[in-house]
């Protein structure tokens, strides 16, 4: 029988579960640790391939089939990337199979699968956030409207709508709008069954991704993304058209007032209510300009999972292993693990399909080398496939995600931008102005 060198590193195998470009980034971060042997990717994309990972031809909703072959090829880690997933039980399923995952049960991914929950979580924890009702009928919701002064206010579909249900309406037309989209017209499916309509408070986003094992939690460098499809943050809601990190405004005083005031209340509700959370927790903020009736960080969201954009800047960022980091997480043992980050700036650029949130067109070809490294910029793929010709072509909204990294966040912005010109495919549509509040604050 053939003996271990007891110096040599156990090499496991890692399915990572997703097919965006949020996906792409994780695998191309896990292929890098030494403790990485064969990564698989369900279902993957036209990156998300050889020499990287192994495709494996099931969908993120199959989880009788994902469980089935994480048990059958002996998987050490499941990393599970999309938050329907998370909100069905994928988790939970893996771990009554005794496999390590990284990803919280769905118990505690009702933090994001349900807004109201996630209200009620934050009421009941004293947890800051904008005020809000509930409604399932929509003359209900119509006559809240009616009875608030005119003026701002957030219209939320209270389920998962891919980044898409949030209506910032400035009058109470555009809100009755949204209410009758969601309540309706049933334009979100179930998810739109109920919504949620919140106070408008104005200020600057801002993105905290951490690591957590349920006790431990571990903060990432702060991102801010851009959500809206059009330029200087105009037209509808996105999953995300780009985003850079670090932010200027997340000071140390700010740092430590979100730490106080949502991130360790977080922790400490979750741990209170029962709710198993290991994986990784997004913190969606707002903080309030001065004169807002809203005093210090404000929550607008949380999510079960990596952000996508964020995990396109943060990944190239992150110096440490990031495959002892998961494992610690789904072990219990983040405290014992060195979390470390670049002292760089990242910037990402998404390339999306034109007429994106709305109708699209897909199959449509990309030409240039899309390779993960080309010159100083990354690649990451999200609505992609190849045809039987080995070609690569478009398949969604949002289609390739160009980061780059650099000393300065003009070095960063030139490097990607100078990428994103030489990746063309009919209808190419992106933002030329993302990192735009970070650049106007040095002037």
């Amino acid at each position: 029988m053939e003996q271990k060198n007891p110096n040599e590193t156990e090499r496991l195998k890692i399915l990572v579960v997703g097919s965006g470009a949020r996906e792409h980034a994780l695998a191309w971060k896990l292929h890098q640790s030494p403790r990485a042997g064969r990564l698989f990717a369900a279902p993957g994309n036209a990156g998300l391939r050889e020499p990287l990972v192994s495709q494996v031809p099931l969908a993120v909703d199959d989880l009788d089939g994902l469980v089935a072959f994480a048990r059958r090829e002996s998987i050490d880690l499941t990393v599970i990337g999309p938050e329907a997933p998370l909100a069905a039980g994928l988790a939970d399923r893996l771990e009554e199979a005794g496999l390590a995952v990284f990803g919280p049960r769905a118990a505690a991914a009702r933090l994001e699968s349900s807004k109201p929950f996630a209200k009620e979580f934050m009421a009941r924890h004293r947890i800051p956030t904008a005020a809000y009702r509930a409604f399932t009928d929509a003359a209900e919701a119509k006559g809240c409207l009616a009875a608030r002064p005119e003026g701002p206010v957030v219209v939320k579909a209270a389920g998962l709508a891919q980044g898409k249900g949030v209506t910032v309406a400035q009058n109470r037309a555009e809100a009755e709008a949204a209410v009758r989209e969601a309540l309706e017209e049933n334009r979100f499916g179930e998810a739109g069954s109920e919504v949620v309509i919140e106070d408008f408070i104005d200020g600057e986003e801002l993105t905290i991704l951490a690591f957590t094992d349920g006790r431990t939690i571990v903060t990432m460098p702060p991102v801010q993304d851009h959500k809206r499809v059009g330029e200087g943050d105009t037209g509808p809601n996105t999953g995300g058209m780009g985003a850079y990190a670090p932010v200027a405004v997340y000071t140390p005083e700010v740092a430590r007032a979100i730490r106080e005031t949502v991130i360790e209340p977080t922790l400490a509700g979750l741990r209170a209510d029962g709710l198993d959370y290991r994986g990784c927790l997004y913190f969606g903020l707002i903080l309030p300009k001065p004169g807002s009736a809203h005093q210090g960080p404000q929550v607008i969201e949380y999510n079960a999972r990596f952000g996508d954009p964020e995990t396109e800047v943060l990944m190239p960022l992150l110096r440490s292993d990031l495959v002892e980091i998961m494992l610690a997480c789904a072990r219990g043992t983040l405290g014992e693990v060195a979390v470390e980050w670049s002292g760089e700036r990242a910037v990402c650029v998404v390339l999306a399909s034109g007429g994106y949130p709305g109708p699209y067109q897909t199959d449509r070809l990309i030409t240039e080398n899309v390779s993960p490294r080309l010159g100083p910029a990354l690649v990451f793929h999200a609505g992609t496939k190849q045809n039987e010709r080995g070609e690569v072509l478009t398949a969604g909204g949002r289609v390739l995600a160009v980061t780059a990294t650099a000393p300065t966040l003009e070095e960063a912005l030139k490097e990607a931008y100078g990428r994103a010109r030489t990746v063309h495919f009919k209808d190419v549509y992106y933002r030329n102005d993302i990192g735009y509040r970070e650049l106007a604050r040095r002037k």
